[in-house]
């Protein structure tokens, strides 16, 4: 594993939390040359900082630039100096993701675009910046989706939206870079204990988080791991942990049978509520 990686120059979009994090400082501890992009400058140094404690030589580099990856110009602009100061990547992670979850009704169109231009049109920023340096050499991209890219979940259109496009464009992508010898992955971590995972729940609908309940809560360092195993291994999807993996085999050959267990549980919930509403009354 260690010589997979070692003296590779790897790109982590979101890389100054959460998974994104997490495999920044694994990918460290294997020998590669870090460089992790985020909007916050503060937290940017500090976890900067940290991934340089994982590093197994003082010859590795590690470094930080902010970004903003919904922001083509700035994309492209910080990328170029990227790559100039940097070198370009053999190994692209684009990580960088938020969630909104609500009632459809509820979510509004600024929360929809800022999901869409994180979570999707960053990607596209991203790769559409690199790609042309990477097909010099080749390499590997690796995009985030989620479970919530091949399953629709209550309370998350707008995240869902963005997640399933994660996954059309890598299929797309993957057939065009093929024969420039870089490889396109996509990772569907399941529920992931990160900041932005404890902020989704402040505005979850009930129904969320009753579908979600038997769902355990994955570590971001086992998801990183994983992430690492899976592109060692030349994987087009990683999906972390048992429960998803049987949760992706299930939606393929029997969706009917998903939509009925998440219907099955959301009138349960609906149900409740409404008795509640009901006793509420004067």
């Amino acid at each position: 594993m260690e010589k997979h990686f070692e003296g590779k120059n790897v790109y982590i979009t979101g890389g100054s939390s959460g998974i994104g994090l997490s495999a920044a400082k694994q990918l460290a501890a294997l020998g590669a040359n870090i460089l992790i992009f985020a909007r916050t400058k503060e937290r940017l140094e500090a976890a900067a900082a940290d991934i340089g404690k994982h590093c197994l030589s003082e010859a590795q580099r590690v470094s930080a630039l902010q970004i903003d990856v919904g922001d083509n110009e700035n994309v492209n602009t910080v990328m170029s100096r990227a790559v100039l100061e940097f070198g370009p990547p053999d190994l692209l992670i684009n990580c960088a993701g938020r969630a909104y979850p609500h009632y459809f009704e509820k979510i509004g169109y600024e929360q929809f675009d800022q999901t869409m231009k994180t979570n999707l049109y960053g990607i596209w920023n991203t790769t559409a910046a690199l790609v042309p340096e990477m097909k010099k050499r080749g390499g590997c991209i690796v995009n985030v989706s989620s479970i919530a890219g091949f399953i629709g979940i209550f309370g998350y259109t707008a995240y869902c939206a963005s997640k399933f496009g994660v996954i059309g464009f890598s299929e797309a992508l993957r057939s065009e870079l093929r024969s420039y010898g870089i490889r396109v992955a996509v990772l569907c971590p399941p529920d992931t204990d990160t900041p932005g995972f404890a902020a989704e729940n402040k505005t979850k609908p009930e129904e969320t988080k009753e579908a979600s309940k038997g769902a355990k809560l994955m570590p971001p360092d086992e998801v990183a791991r994983q992430l690492i195993i899976g592109i060692k291994r030349g994987r087009h999807i990683i999906i972390p942990g048992l429960d998803g993996k049987i949760t992706w085999r299930i939606k393929r050959f029997f969706p009917a049978l998903v939509d009925a267990v998440l219907n099955s549980q959301i009138k349960k919930v609906q149900k409740r509520l409404k008795g509640t509403h009901m006793e509420a009354r004067p």
